[in-house]
């Protein structure tokens, strides 16, 4: 009995081991890759299976589909329909649309104001990142800072419509959209049997499985003084996602004054704080791209403290000072590389 149960973990390990190598054998050094222009930024995705080549054309056409449905720039997309029905009357809309903005408004809670959905009059008005970007006049501001208050979004869940009470309001999913394009590639990935990835939304990142090789993704942290691909430091991950914001990303410069994209919903200004850049370590990429904007809002201190106490998400902060605070969980997996900065330790 003893000799016939070697040989039978001796055979249960075997087949193991060969799936494990059949498995490995079937992901690519070299994976398959494209790019293209999407967002209103450079999009990469890379896929190590073997077979999966056709999966990237697929993803790239699901975040198309959902670059038109959150577009406030076409005309007759649901998120348009709302805008020009603002004061005057509710708009069915999609399941997926509905979910977005009862999630925006969550997060709008709990930033205490900083993330709003409503943000579109004054995000129109400064127009940063487009070629048509100016710095507005302080009375064209303060016309527009009552219009943001997602306290004034109706929604009725057994009619799935969403009406905003005041004209001149608008939805922008600015702050949302690229994390969850994110995580709807991810799905799709998993669903075609894609194991080994890489999801590149602009700053949006998501790291499927490990590397080819076997070990943890390393994962650029961006530097917030530069061109995106410039890093300060790097961390080890797999399936998870890593999301930046930051000074760098689009800004506007009058004057010899540069004026960042995140906008105040209180002053109608960028924040203004100590806080260059923050990335926001995740499992959805939904979570990082909001939980980024949150956190730059609430400041270095508060921001660190509330993301301590958030369930499922770390933080890497960069001050203008150049310094970099990390979350408690982040300690042991972050790796500073550039000497210019300095890594504060509590």
């Amino acid at each position: 009995m003893v000799y016939r149960r070697s040989i039978l973990l001796l055979i249960i390990g075997l087949l193991v081991l060969t799936a494990c190598q059949s498995n490995q054998s079937d992901l690519l050094d070299t994976p398959h890759r494209k790019t293209e222009f999407l967002l209103g930024t450079v999009v990469s995705l890379s896929v190590y299976d073997a077979d999966k080549e056709d999966v990237i054309d697929q993803a790239l056409e699901r975040i198309e589909q959902l670059e038109y449905m959150l577009s406030d720039e076409i005309e007759a997309t649901e998120v348009d329909q709302i805008n020009k029905s603002a004061g005057i009357e509710p708009v069915q809309v999609s399941e997926e649309l509905y979910y977005l903005i009862k999630q925006s408004i969550d997060y709008g809670e709990i930033s205490e104001g900083g993330f709003d959905v409503t943000i579109g009059p004054l995000t129109n008005l400064w127009r940063i990142g487009y070629d048509d970007a100016r710095k507005p006049e302080m009375d064209e501001i303060k016309q527009v800072l009552p219009l943001i208050d997602d306290h004034k979004i109706e929604l009725d869940d057994e009619a799935q419509s969403v009406y905003l009470i005041e004209e001149g309001m608008q939805l922008d999913f600015g702050a949302i959209a690229k994390g969850y394009m994110t995580d709807q590639v991810h799905e799709l990935f998993i669903e075609e049997g894609v194991t080994t990835a890489i999801i590149d939304l602009g700053g949006n990142i998501f790291v499927m499985g490990h590397r080819p090789q076997g070990n943890e993704w390393n994962v650029g942290i961006q530097n917030p003084f530069l061109a995106r691909g410039e890093i300060i430091g790097r961390i080890r991950a797999s399936d998870q996602s890593i999301v930046t914001s930051g000074i760098y990303e689009r800004y506007l410069e009058v004057d010899g004054v540069q004026y960042h994209h995140l906008l105040d919903p209180n002053t109608g200004y960028p924040f203004d704080n100590e806080i260059a850049g923050v990335s926001i370590v995740s499992d959805a990429s939904i979570d990082g791209d909001a939980l980024s904007t949150v956190v730059f809002t609430k400041g270095l201190e508060a921001g660190k403290a509330f993301i301590e106490t958030y369930q499922g998400a770390e933080a890497i902060f960069i001050t203008k000072d150049r310094e970099v605070i990390l979350s408690s969980g982040l300690v042991s997996s972050f790796e500073l590389t550039n000497d210019q900065f300095e890594l504060i330790e509590d």
